[in-house]
């Protein structure tokens, strides 16, 4: 099941709109060097430009007692923010950043994986997840700058893992194509080199950017997402089908 964690504004989403008359459209920026994120945009027909959110290293935080979530939000949220730093002010800038954790369950907070930081960590993370099953958590913060509006949430998908063998693992640390990657993988070429990955949700959210839940969200700042896969439904598939079912859940982070 894939599950929604909505955190508005005090406002609450019906705030959200679109530019008034006379006044600027909307510009897209993504706080993000993530070129998948990029290709996930561009895949929908969002227009946007790219700007760094400088001052946030993921590694250099810790999510104290905060939810797995929660986390991941506060993590979007504090790129968005730093992201806006960046922007011109005088038009109508919307920050779009992202951040993704895989999470194993039954580990509490050592059962969080982010990106592995070297060859190593690369080959402990994926042998941890062969063989079973993990959420994937994106958490995507959406930020006005002019009017202060601000949309965060969290998608949930499940992903299953069959068997890798120590030689796949192997072959594929020293690619290197684990890097920059949340779990240390990618959903879609994973699945494209033949690994028995099986998944209930949105793939777009196991690659770094739920665009099922994302493409309502962009309409309602008077962004346009006119790609497939951007009207909020669900899906799941891999290696095999099998069913998917969503729902929103409200929240409030302050």
């Amino acid at each position: 099941m894939a599950d929604t964690l909505l955190a508005m504004s005090p406002a609450g989403p019906e705030s959200i709109q679109t530019a008034p008359a006379g006044r600027p459209e909307p510009t897209l920026w993504l706080a993000s060097r993530s070129p998948r994120r990029r290709e996930l945009l561009n895949e929908a027909g969002v227009a946007h430009a790219v700007i760094e959110a400088a001052g946030v290293d993921d590694s250099e935080l810790r999510p104290g007692r905060a939810s797995p979530a929660s986390w991941v939000a506060a993590l979007a949220w504090l790129k968005a923010a730093a992201g806006a730093d960046a922007v011109a002010r005088d038009q109508q800038p919307v920050v779009l950043a992202a951040d993704t954790l895989c999470v194993l369950p039954g580990f509490g907070m050592r059962g969080l994986l982010g990106q592995p930081g070297d060859p190593d960590e690369a080959r402990r993370t994926i042998r941890r997840l062969r063989g079973g099953r993990h959420e994937v958590l994106p958490g995507v913060a959406l930020y006005c700058v002019r009017t202060g509006v601000r949309d965060v949430f969290v998608d949930r998908a499940e992903v299953s893992w069959g068997a890798v063998s120590d030689a796949e693992i192997d072959l594929y640390v020293v690619s290197g194509a684990w890097r920059g990657k949340a779990g240390g993988y990618n959903l879609r070429e994973r699945i494209d080199a033949g690994w028995s990955i099986e998944f209930d949700g949105d793939p777009t959210s196991i690659m770094g950017l739920p665009m099922r839940a994302l493409g309502p969200r962009l309409a309602r700042f008077g962004i346009e997402a006119t790609g497939p896969g951007c009207d909020g439904g669900g899906t799941s598939g891999g290696s095999s089908g099998g069913s998917s079912a969503g729902r929103v859940l409200r929240a409030d982070v302050a």
